[in-house]
């Protein structure tokens, strides 16, 4: 018998065949990951979107824009609330039973989760307030730049 002729693949050959089905292996995951999660995705809607094409009653998405000032109404019960989503060029009215994150308040930025009601209101089943870049926590307000690095450091412990 001939040195060279084996009855395997060659070294450079048996790492193409790894190679290829590794990539194989790797498309389908993603393809399969893709597939699972086609109707979990939760689309970002602004209050002009809505208005033009509505979402499905039983689709959850998200409906972010800014909150209308004056337009926070706390129902008798104590945990619904009632206020209007707008970006400028639409409003859409929201419903949310439960406790408002502490940053929620009138001309602050909203994302709601939820569905969209057959009366038009979104109801929301979750409020993520937004605050901008010049946000401080009100524990941290006061001190100087050095209690502020201080502070940090002994949580960090």
């Amino acid at each position: 018998m001939n040195a060279t002729s084996s009855k395997g693949l060659k070294p450079k050959h048996q790492r193409l065949v790894l190679l290829s089905v590794a990539l194989v292996a790797l498309i389908g995951a993603g393809l399969l990951a893709a597939w699972a999660l086609r109707n979990q995705a939760s689309y970002f809607y602004l209050p002009s979107e809505i208005v033009a094409e509505a979402p499905a009653p039983d689709q959850g998405v998200r409906l972010g824009g800014m909150v209308e000032m004056g337009s926070i109404e706390e129902q008798a019960n104590g945990t619904t609330i009632h206020f209007i989503v707008e970006d400028g060029t639409a409003k859409v009215p929201v419903s949310f039973t439960g406790i408002a994150p502490a940053l929620f308040v009138e001309g602050s930025g909203v994302v709601a989760e939820g569905t969209m009601g057959p009366d038009g209101v979104f109801v929301a089943d979750n409020l993520l307030a937004k605050h901008d870049e010049n946000y401080m926590p009100k524990e941290l307000a006061g001190m100087s730049q050095e209690q502020v690095r201080q502070q940090v450091e002994a949580t960090l412990e």
